[in-house]
C-alpha cells in the first residue's frame, strides 16, 4: 500500500517535471509545464548578462541553499556537503533562482491567477483497491 503510494507520487513528480536523460537531448520539446516553472513560460527566459564564472557561483550558491544546513554549519567545500540528502529536483530550482537574481530579473514568475494556479497543479488519482 505504501509503496503503491510512493510510486504513484514519483510518477506524478516526474510527469511534471521529467529528469530522464532522453529529455534533455530534445531542444525542440514545447514548455508546456506549470508557467511558473523552468518547463512552462518561465523556462522560455533567455540566460543574458552573466558569465560562466557567474553560472558557476549560482551553482554554488544553489548547493548550499539546498543542503538542509544553516549558513553557520556550512563546510568549507562543496564536496563536504550532505550529497545523499540533497534533493536534484530542488538543486535545479535553487539554481534557476540565483540565475534569475544574478540578472536582476528575480521572480522571473509570469502573472497568474489563484485559480489558474490550482488548475494547472496534477491531481493524483487512486483507484478504490489502491486506497
Amino acid at each position: 500500500m505504501a509503496k503503491k503510494f510512493i510510486d504513484k507520487i514519483a510518477d506524478a513528480i516526474e510527469r511534471a517535471s521529467p529528469s530522464d536523460y532522453l529529455t534533455t537531448l530534445d531542444r525542440s520539446r514545447e514548455y508546456d509545464g506549470q508557467p511558473w516553472t523552468d518547463l512552462g513560460e518561465r523556462g522560455r527566459t533567455e540566460i543574458k548578462g552573466i558569465t560562466f564564472r557567474d553560472l558557476r557561483d549560482c551553482f554554488i550558491r544553489a548547493c548550499y541553499e539546498v543542503s538542509g544546513l544553516s549558513p553557520g554549519e556550512y563546510p568549507k567545500s562543496l564536496y563536504e556537503l550532505p550529497w545523499d540528502e540533497i534533493d536534484p529536483l530542488a538543486l535545479q530550482q535553487s539554481l534557476s533562482s540565483w540565475v534569475e537574481r544574478y540578472m536582476g530579473i528575480f521572480p522571473n514568475v509570469p502573472p497568474i491567477s489563484e485559480e489558474e494556479i490550482w488548475r494547472q497543479i496534477s491531481i493524483i488519482e487512486f483507484k478504490e483497491d489502491e486506497r
